[in-house]
């Protein structure tokens, strides 16, 4: 039992760890992508004597930035909830990916670990409900400013993600009812399998409109762009508005968070998650009938840098989003989700479930 609690604790540091540090790198990714865009050479100018690395202490020299910032509440503001407010928001964004499969179990020894946190038969239902949580710390951050402008943002950001989260949590059900568990793990796992030997058997084959709904609904949840009105950076209108020091950073961090989360639920329910087209626990079985054999820590080593690099690539292409789509009015967003995504994934829940009763569910269903 107690070693079992150690490799669970030694995990949950590994992903604490590793998603602070990629939310950080993301700061400069963001920068420099949006300087590669604009024809800018973008941050460079923070240095540690006189070593600049292309701009990579940027994002050291915001944190010591924000810490070192005075804490200002605005009188008359609630203290407490003014406080709680951007650690609400951080928490459950965090604490979210505790239910994301990583990589393929290790095996050392006669003992199993799985590259997953927490395993919990309903994954997919307990990280929407962190996500969903996360939205207290929003609507926390403009009431307890005691602003008339902030708690305009605070409603404005919670109508948007909960007009969101509906569309989001629709699409999915296509996914759900094709590989028939809400368990991540399983998920990814049956994923695997391939057809005709050749296509690998993800969720962006068997439901495209699912993934396209999935992804505009997400990235209006996270507040980014072009779906960053609840921040209105042009404007003097945003729920962290009141906001200094480090509790803005905690809120800025946030938005981070969300985004990383989205890159691995997409990658997780669209892109086979960690699976490698072709390999088996055992080694690369070809279509073509060619074997190479590996062991136990190259298939780990394999599966968590194929996670990787997808999520990389989602987190690349939100932010070429995010640089290239202009901001939305927002009755053009709320008429998005409402008018266009909603019933959209209605009518794709709708087919699926047409199609699997029709054609047949797929051998893998519990009868």
């Amino acid at each position: 039992m107690i070693k079992i609690l150690l490799i669970k604790f030694m995990l949950a540091v590994i992903v604490f760890f590793a998603v602070l540090y990629f939310a950080q790198f993301h700061t400069w990714v963001k920068r420099k992508q949006s300087a590669l865009i604009q024809d800018r050479i973008g941050a460079n100018r923070a240095s540690i004597f006189g070593f600049r690395l292309l701009g990579l202490f940027h994002g050291l020299a915001d944190v010591l930035k924000m810490f070192t910032k005075e804490d200002i509440i605005p009188a008359g503001a609630n203290k407490t909830l003014h406080t709680l407010a951007p650690a609400f928001s951080v928490f459950f964004a965090l604490v979210a990916f505790a239910a994301i499969p990583f990589g393929p179990p290790l095996i050392l020894g006669d003992t199993v670990i799985d590259l997953q946190v927490a395993k919990i038969n309903a994954a997919l239902l307990y990280v929407f409900a962190m996500l969903s949580l996360g939205v207290y710390g929003v609507i926390l951050g403009g009431f307890a400013s005691r602003s008339n402008y902030a708690i305009l943002g605070g409603l404005r950001a919670t109508a948007q993600m909960i007009s969101y989260e509906i569309a989001l949590g629709i699409a999915v059900v296509g996914v759900i009812m094709v590989y028939g568990t809400l368990d991540l793990s399983l998920l990814v796992e049956r994923q695997g399998q391939m057809l005709g030997g050749w296509i690998p058997f993800w969720g962006i084959l068997v439901q495209p409109v699912a993934f396209l709904v999935f992804l505009t609904a997400a990235l209006a949840e996270t507040k980014r762009a072009p779906f960053d009105l609840p921040e209105g950076e042009p404007e003097i209108v945003g729920y962290f508005v009141e906001y200094s020091g480090m509790k803005f950073g905690m809120f800025f961090l946030t938005d981070f968070l969300e985004t990383i989360m989205v890159a691995c639920l997409a990658t997780t329910l669209f892109f086979g998650g960690w699976q490698v087209p072709w390999l088996a626990p055992d080694g690369f079985h070809f279509p073509w009938g060619a074997v190479i054999p590996v062991a136990n820590w190259v298939y780990v080593l394999l599966g968590v840098t194929s996670f990787s690099l997808k999520v990389v690539i989602f987190c690349f292409v939100f932010m070429q989003i995010r640089w290239t789509l202009p901001r939305f009015r927002y009755d053009q967003l709320m008429r998005l989700g409402w008018n266009g995504l909603f019933p959209i994934a209605v009518m794709n829940t709708v087919l699926t479930a047409v199609v699997l009763v029709f054609c047949g569910e797929p051998s893998w269903l519990p009868k």
